[in-house]
C-alpha cells in the first residue's frame, strides 16, 4: 500500500524520512493532489539505470529495424576482431 502524506507533514521531516525505504517511497500531496515522491537513493539510482538500459535497447531495436539485423555469427566475428586489435 503506498505511503501518502500531505506535504505539510514535512514540518516534521525526520519522521517522514524514517518512513522512506527501498522500493517504498513516500508520496506527498498538496491540496489533495500528488505533488512529490521521496525515495531511497539506491532505488533512484536503480530506476535511472533501468531507464538508460531501456533507452539503449530501444536505440538498438530502431537501428536493427532501419539498418538490418546481424546474425549471431556476425556479432561473434565483430567481437573477435575487436579482441585482436
Amino acid at each position: 500500500m503506498p505511503n501518502i502524506r500531505p506535504v505539510s507533514d514535512l514540518r516534521n521531516y525526520t519522521e517522514v524520512l524514517r518512513e522512506v525505504q527501498a522500493a517504498s517511497p513516500v508520496f506527498l500531496t498538496r491540496n489533495g493532489r500528488g505533488c512529490y515522491a521521496i525515495m531511497d537513493m539506491q532505488e533512484y539510482e536503480r530506476l535511472q539505470a533501468q531507464i538508460k538500459l531501456i533507452d539503449a535497447l530501444n536505440k538498438g531495436r530502431a537501428s536493427g529495424e532501419q539498418q538490418g539485423w546481424l546474425s549471431a555469427e556476425q556479432v561473434r566475428q565483430h567481437f573477435r576482431e575487436k579482441r585482436n586489435v
